[in-house]
């Protein structure tokens, strides 16, 4: 199956959801090019970024997976390459 390369931006509104998130995303970790991870103390929040390069079924059931989290907000961007 062929791979994309996307981008998941992650919004952590909830503290109580990173044990859960943290273990989804170990479970795609050979997906995961990258990570970056933004805590914004002021608004209580945390911002995570993925680079992935993944088949686009992964990309989905991934992005949907952690926007079934309560307290987490996921969207993802696809190259066009």
């Amino acid at each position: 199956m062929e791979s994309r390369v996307a981008v998941i931006s992650i919004i952590v509104e909830d503290g109580n959801a990173v044990s859960k998130l943290n273990e989804l995303l170990h479970t795609y970790s050979h997906f995961i090019i990258g990570r970056m991870g933004i805590p914004y103390r002021e608004r209580k929040i945390n911002i995570i970024c993925l680079a992935i390069d993944a088949p686009n079924d992964e990309i989905n059931a991934l992005t949907g997976a952690l926007g079934r989290i309560q307290g987490i907000n996921a969207k993802a961007t696809y190259s066009s390459i």
